[in-house]
């Protein structure tokens, strides 16, 4: 007897054995000078910190967050998040003058 499952995956992570992935969108602000985001996993919200200097696309791996592996009591797969930097829009004319400034800075 052969029993075959087939998981709809209707949340959203992406899964791939027992690990799970997810995308989260980071602050310009908090990329550039490090914090912190809550993230959503299977056993609740959990705050992972953002390092000084993160970039796009930078993953983050957070240990046994993820599905629990088959036949192995106790054991969970990873979930890896991956930062995606969300660019401000709609600045104000003090905003623009300060990234000006960085601007400025930058290439001196």
């Amino acid at each position: 007897l052969y029993i075959t499952f087939h998981i709809n995956n209707n949340t959203k992570f992406e899964i791939n054995g027992a690990d799970l992935s997810t995308t989260v969108e980071v602050d310009l602000y908090d990329a550039i000078l490090g914090g912190e985001v809550m993230i959503e996993t299977l056993s609740g919200k959990v705050k992972v910190p953002v390092k000084e200097g993160t970039e796009s696309n930078k993953k983050v791996k957070l240990k046994g967050k993820g599905l629990p592996i088959y036949k192995k009591e106790e054991q969970f797969g990873d979930f890896y998040v991956t930062f995606l930097i969300k660019v401000p829009t709609n600045l104000s004319d003090e905003e623009k003058e300060l990234f000006e400034k960085l601007r400025s800075i930058k290439k001196a």
